[in-house]
C-alpha cells in the first residue's frame, strides 16, 4: 500500500490545492507513482471523469499534475451549493441527493465508510497518496463528526503538514492557534508546518518562522514565496475567480452566485490579446464590451432572477443594439430561451421563468443528470473540439437547427439568425487552441496562446518553485502507510 501525506491549512483558500498539484508533479518527476486525495470538497466548479462522474476541479488538476487520468476515488464526496443553506450531493462520483448544512454536520459521519473506500482503491495502485484538506482543523466547531481533514487524518492514520498564509496576514497566529485550539490527539497528526504565499526577503520571516517551531513544536517545511504565475492555472473555485488584462478584445462575465463550471474563461484569460473582466454584483456590464459570456450556473431559475435582479437583462440588449456578441454556457444557454421549467426543483427550487428571449428555445429540467466526456467539431469552420456535459434539462426549439456544433455525430447548441447571440451545453470549448483562434477571429480579434502546453509548463515551473523553497526530501519522509 501507497505511503500518505496530508496538507491541511488554516483555513480556506491558503493554497492547499496548488501546494498539491505542486508536489505531485515535483514527486512524479522523482520517479514516483502519485494520486491526488481530497475526502470531500464543495465547489460548484467540477470536473468529469472517464466513466462519467464528478469531482472537484481543483482534484482532476492535481491528477493532471500527477500525469494520471482523474477518476472519481480522488474526491469521493463533492458538495455542490444550491442555496445559501442546502448542496447537492455527489458520492463516489454520482448525484445521491441535496442536503441542508444542519443535517449534514448530523449525518456526515455515515459518508467515512465509503470515503476510505475509495481511499483505499488509490493507496493499492500508487507510491503516495498526496490528501487535501478542506477549510480549516481549527474550525472545532465542525470537528464532531469530521471526514475532511482530521477525521480523516485519524481513521487513517496519516500525517499532516499545515500549511497558513502570510500573505493574508497573521500567519504566526494561524498556525499557533491552531495548535492552541487542536485536542491531544489532533495535534499529535500534525508533524509539520510550512508558510505560503510569501512577497518579499525571505530572510526577514527567518524569526517568525523560527518561533513558529518553537511556539508549536512542529518543524517548518520550508517557506513559500508567491507563485506569479498561478493564475494561468485553472481556477479551483469562485473565490479564485478574477479579472485579467490582456489587450484588445473584451470578453465580460456576469458573477452569478451559483456560477458552475467556469473553467472555460482560463483559455481566455490566457489569451494575451484578450481581457476578462469578471462583473461584480452591482455594477452594469460594461458598453464596450465585444462578448458578454453567460457562465454556467448551479441553480439556472434562481440565477436568472439574480441577473435581472442587477439589470444586466437591459444592458445584453444594449450590448446587441451596440453590434456585440453574447454566448452562454450550459445554465447560461438556458437563460437565453424563451422559458425555463423546472416543475419538480431538480435544479433548486421548483418553478418556471421567461428567460432573456434572445434565442428561441425553451428548456425544461428534468431528473436525469447529464455527466459526460464529450468531443467533436465546430462548424462552419471543423476545429476540433472536446470537453463534457454536466446539466440537468433539454433544450429544445427553432433556433436549434443553427446548432454550431458537431458533437459525437449530433447538432449541439442553438444561434439566432444574425449570429451574434449563441449558446450551447459543451464546456472545454476554448481549450482547443484552433477553435479558440477561430472564434476570437469572429470577433475581429487574434489569438496566439498554447493553451495546454502552457498549463503543464506552468505545472513544471510551479514544482521547480517548490523544489527550490519547500524541503520536499523531508516532506516525503513524513509519509507513512495508513492504518485503517
Amino acid at each position: 500500500m501507497a505511503r500518505a501525506l496530508m496538507i491541511q491549512g488554516t483555513g480556506s483558500n491558503v493554497g492547499k490545492s496548488m501546494l498539491v498539484a505542486g508536489l505531485a508533479r515535483a514527486c512524479v518527476r522523482r520517479g514516483l507513482s502519485v494520486a491526488p486525495f481530497k475526502p470531500q470538497n464543495m465547489s460548484n466548479n467540477a470536473a468529469v471523469t472517464a466513466d462519467g462522474g464528478e469531482i472537484g476541479r481543483a482534484q482532476a488538476l492535481q491528477a493532471r499534475a500527477a500525469r494520471r487520468v482523474p477518476h472519481t476515488d480522488m474526491n469521493p464526496v463533492l458538495l455542490k451549493p444550491e442555496t445559501d443553506t442546502g448542496a447537492q450531493i455527489v458520492l463516489q462520483g454520482k448525484r445521491v441527493g441535496r442536503t441542508e448544512a444542519k443535517a449534514y454536520q448530523r449525518d456526515r459521519t455515515g459518508l467515512l465508510p465509503a470515503v476510505l473506500k475509495s481511499f483505499r482503491r488509490l493507496a493499492d495502485k500508487v507510491d503516495l497518496v498526496l490528501v487535501e484538506g478542506a477549510g480549516s482543523p481549527a474550525e472545532i466547531n465542525l470537528r464532531k463528526g469530521d471526514i475532511a481533514n482530521m477525521g480523516f487524518a485519524r481513521a487513517a492514520h496519516i500525517p499532516v503538514v499545515l500549511v497558513g498564509d502570510i500573505d493574508r496576514g497573521g500567519v504566526i497566529a494561524q498556525i499557533v492557534g491552531t495548535k492552541a485550539v487542536l485536542d491531544t490527539e489532533d495535534a499529535a497528526h500534525v508533524q509539520a508546518f510550512a508558510v505560503n504565499r510569501f512577497r518579499g526577503d525571505l530572510s526577514l520571516f527567518d524569526a517568525g518562522r523560527d518561533a513558529i517551531a518553537s511556539l508549536t513544536g512542529w518543524p517548518s517545511m520550508g517557506v513559500v514565496p508567491w507563485f506569479e504565475d498561478a493564475w494561468r492555472l485553472p481556477a479551483e473555485d469562485m473565490l479564485d475567480i478574477a479579472s485579467h488584462t490582456g489587450g484588445a478584445c473584451k470578453i465580460v462575465v456576469p458573477k452569478l452566485p451559483r456560477m458552475a463550471n467556469f473553467d472555460d474563461l482560463d483559455p481566455l484569460a490566457s489569451e494575451p490579446d484578450v481581457s476578462v473582466e469578471i462583473v461584480q454584483p452591482g455594477l452594469p456590464l460594461p458598453g464596450d464590451a465585444d462578448l458578454v459570456l453567460i457562465p454556467g450556473s448551479k441553480t439556472t431559475l434562481g440565477d436568472l432572477a439574480f441577473f435581472r435582479a442587477q439589470g444586466w437583462d437591459i444592458d445584453l440588449k444594449a450590448h446587441l443594439r451596440r453590434g456585440g456578441h453574447v454566448l452562454g454556457l450550459c445554465g447560461g444557454y438556458q437563460m437565453l430561451g424563451t422559458r425555463i421549467s423546472d416543475p419538480g426543483g431538480v435544479d433548486g427550487l421548483p418553478g418556471a421563468a421567461s428567460g432573456l428571449g434572445l434565442l428561441d428555445v425553451e428548456t425544461t429540467m428534468s431528473g436525469d443528470k447529464k455527466v459526460i466526456e464529450r468531443s467533436g467539431i465546430a462548424r462552419p469552420g471543423g476545429e476540433r473540439v472536446s470537453g463534457y456535459e454536466i446539466h440537468m434539462g433539454r433544450t429544445e426549439g427553432p433556433d436549434c437547427t443553427r446548432a454550431w456544433l458537431e458533437i459525437d455525430g449530433q447538432p449541439e447548441g442553438a444561434a439566432s439568425k444574425d449570429g451574434r447571440v449563441m449558446g450551447c451545453y459543451m464546456h472545454g470549448i476554448f481549450s482547443s487552441d484552433a477553435f479558440r483562434k477561430s472564434f476570437l477571429n469572429r470577433l475581429g480579434h487574434r489569438s496566439v496562446a498554447q493553451y495546454e502546453s502552457e498549463v503543464e509548463a506552468t505545472l513544471d515551473a510551479l514544482a521547480d518553485h517548490l523544489e527550490r523553497y519547500l524541503d520536499i526530501d523531508a516532506m516525503l519522509a513524513l509519509a507513512s502507510e495508513p492504518r485503517f
